[in-house]
């Protein structure tokens, strides 16, 4: 039968720990007579044996401590560690008593309320966003009963197990204790102040480790013993009742009549309101040209008055003969 990877690690990091404790009293028992340049990279050297001793002995963990490693890895829960969620959305008549009774079933089920968002929409219905915590021995009690305050109108649930995940975290918060525990240890006995901060490091880093464990653990404790329940609650939309005479009278036209006449003012005014500032502009630029721009510019000579001619002289009329003339030519 193969070995559990949680009892691989725990045998290769207690093979590392040994080495780790072995290498550095080697390294106090002979730093007497060393230089204070070897005396500073003791500790180092004996922390990073140890990590690069873990990959070199997994193989050898895995062939020849079988059965060592199955007897001292932890113990499978006895229940199966699973996390419950569910999402219902309910239609009611009054959402705060529907919302009443959900604190009720949850409180009396050993729960209680996360969260709680209330909103009204444009008709006037109020909606209800609650986000309840019970414990799983009580989930599907509180569920069916959450189901019969209203209309059923979506509802969605999912189990995932986390068990492994739970044993996993438990293996390793054990091993981790341990490592922090040795290197403390080492820490009493280190007489360098060198070995002092490399293992000062080693120890944060360690703890990082632990507390991030932990807080690993505490979220899967929470998650698992206590289910959510996430109810959404909507009030029914109330219908208009008809009325008995639908068709507009006189009322209604001058009503919707004065409605246009208000409305064709409103868009004028806004028209107007858009335009004048264009106006005014254009009114500066005008009183501009005329008051200021126009007196400056040059003035065109005023053209000259021409005398017409007079009339022309006309020739004197050639005097025709008289007869007496004419008669004394015959004689």
């Amino acid at each position: 039968m193969r070995t559990p990877v949680s009892a691989r690690r725990r045998s290769v990091r207690a093979l590392a720990g040994f080495l780790l404790v072995t290498a550095l009293a080697l390294a106090g028992c002979s730093g007497a007579g060393d230089s204070g340049s070897d005396g500073a990279g003791s500790a180092e050297k004996a922390v990073s044996d140890a990590r690069g001793a873990a990959p070199q002995e997994g193989a050898a963990a895995d062939s020849g401590t079988d059965e060592k490693a199955r007897d001292s890895a932890p113990a499978r829960p006895a229940a199966n560690r699973i996390i419950r969620t569910a999402s219902l959305t309910v239609q009611v008549e009054d959402v705060p008593k529907a919302l009443d009774a959900a604190r009720t079933a949850a409180e009396d089920a050993g729960g209680f309320i996360g969260s709680e968002t209330t909103t009204r929409d444009e008709d006037s219905a109020e909606h209800t966003r609650v986000v309840l915590r019970v414990p799983t021995d009580a989930y599907q009690e509180v569920l069916t009963g959450l189901e019969g305050t209203g209309t059923l109108l979506e509802r969605t649930s999912k189990a995932q197990d986390v068990t492994d995940q739970v044993v996993d975290v438990e293996s390793r918060i054990k091993t981790q204790r341990a490592s922090v525990a040795r290197i403390r240890e080492l820490m009493d006995q280190a007489t360098r102040l060198s070995d002092v901060v490399t293992l000062e490091g080693e120890l944060s880093a360690r703890q990082a480790d632990l507390e991030s464990l932990l807080a690993q653990q505490a979220s899967l404790e929470d998650r698992t013993s206590l289910a959510t329940i996430t109810l959404t609650l909507s009030e029914k939309p109330v219908r208009a009742e008809p009325k008995e005479d639908d068709a507009p009278g006189f009322v209604d036209a001058l009503a919707g009549g004065w409605d246009a006449f208000v409305t064709m003012l409103r868009w004028l005014a806004v028209a107007f309101g858009a335009l004048l500032p264009f106006a005014v502009a254009l009114a500066l630029l005008a009183l501009l040209w005329l008051r200021v721009v126009r007196p400056r510019l040059p003035r065109r000579p005023a053209p000259e008055p021409t005398t017409a001619p007079g009339p022309l002289p006309q020739a004197r009329p050639v005097p025709t003969p008289g007869r007496g003339d004419e008669e004394g030519e015959r004689d």
